[in-house]
């Protein structure tokens, strides 16, 4: 997965529905979730807010008691950033990378809150990649609830339909760092890519598809951004806990911690199972209680941990291979002291746990990865964005 570095260490620089009833028409317009890379903005526009109405999902239901955000709006409307020596506006922003969303939330007051393309508080919104973070935490939950021991353990002692291949010698937390060594290919434009092919596999077709793939390294020893090892992370988690993943996350942290709305996840056409590696479809309000959840160190209002006492510090730690990725998260700033779950084609949550900041994104920009004309323009825009919140 190309990235681009700089964004990841900006901190250093920063000072301290409308909802459309889908008829079955529209809905076969959209193929299956492969197609879903070449979608055109309108597709994507469209697609991602009814995500759960094209495509095989599982309700996660909402708390009765939300955890409470009030607000103490700032005006953002002046806010500008450079890039390349071109001012840009935070309308030009918007725009550009087609955020249908944008939320910044401090200690629990909104600060900003805006939404576009026909969204809405109500909207749901595919999350991609962001679901990695997610399913990384639900993992350290069933080691909180002792159905997995740790994360040194190899990966086949949970999921033996690896044995006999390369996963023999590989750990959970090696799939964690995405270093298992396995060759994989996470290039979204290629329509012959792994990814492309295999990113919404699970179950047997996910470990058959794995097991026949060559190694590029020994485990341990290389970063490789592998969507469908996240997949197996959810695999392993459903395999220990012995439930699905939509319940688990209903039950460890949807409704305890106080999710306002209800959710859905994607499932393969398959099995029915959630894909690990992707598509939780939330409000942006409840990316930003994840946010805040992970800010949290995983405990609930009523100071219940759901998660081991050190797993979000783990999560957060440089890996062996790449500095700035943890457990499933990115890590970002100086020191990479805060992190956050990116998703493709915009999907964001960012936290800092020194100022106690989230920012959440839903986008449907044209590209999927964060290439240097994507970072680069994120960078500034986020700098702008710390800097004018802080004055």
């Amino acid at each position: 997965m190309k990235r681009f570095p700089v964004f990841l260490v900006f901190l250093s620089t920063y000072i301290f529905s409308y909802e459309s009833n889908v008829d079955n028409q529209s809905a076969n317009k959209f193929l299956s979730p492969k197609t879903i890379l070449f979608w055109n903005t309108e597709e994507k526009l469209y697609g991602f807010k009814n995500m759960e109405k094209i495509l095989p999902s599982r309700l996660i239901e909402k708390s009765d008691s939300p955890y409470p955000l009030t607000y103490e709006l700032k005006d953002l409307e002046n806010l500008t950033y450079n890039y390349k020596g071109e001012k840009y506006t935070i309308t030009d922003y918007i725009q550009t990378f087609k955020v249908a969303g944008l939320i910044v939330i401090r200690d629990g007051k909104i600060l900003y809150e805006s939404y576009n393309f026909g969204n809405n508080e109500k909207t749901r919104w595919v999350s991609f990649s962001v679901t990695k973070s997610v399913t990384s935490m639900l993992l350290g939950a069933a080691i909180k609830d002792r159905h997995i021991s740790s994360v040194k353990d190899s990966i086949v002692s949970y999921l033996p339909q690896l044995r006999d291949s390369h996963y023999d010698d590989v750990s959970i937390e090696q799939v964690l760092h995405m270093s298992s060594g396995v060759n994989w290919n996470e290039d979204y434009s290629d329509p012959a890519s792994d990814v492309s092919i295999a990113s919404a596999l699970n179950s047997f077709k996910l470990y058959d598809y794995l097991s026949d793939l060559g190694s590029s390294s020994e485990p341990g020893n290389k970063f490789n951004y592998n969507t469908a090892e996240s997949n197996l992370i959810g695999g392993l988690v459903r395999s220990a806990v012995g439930n699905n993943l939509s319940k688990y996350l209903e039950k460890k942290i949807w409704k305890p911690f106080g999710m306002e709305f209800d959710a859905y996840w994607v499932l393969d056409n398959d099995y029915n199972l959630e894909l690990g590696g992707c598509c939780i479809n939330a409000t942006l309000r409840d990316y930003a209680r994840i946010g805040i959840f992970a800010l949290n160190n995983g405990k609930l209002r009523n100071s219940i941990n759901v998660l081991p006492d050190n797993w979000m510090k783990q999560s957060t730690t440089s890996s062996p291979n790449l500095e700035y990725y943890g457990y499933q998260w990115w890590l970002d700033g100086s020191d990479y002291s805060s992190f956050y779950a990116d998703g493709i084609f915009g999907q964001f949550i960012w936290i800092d746990p020194s100022s106690k900041t989230i920012v959440a994104m839903h986008g449907a920009r044209e590209d999927a990865d964060v290439d240097q004309y994507v970072g680069g323009h994120r960078l500034n825009f986020m700098i702008s964005l710390l800097k004018e919140i802080n004055r």
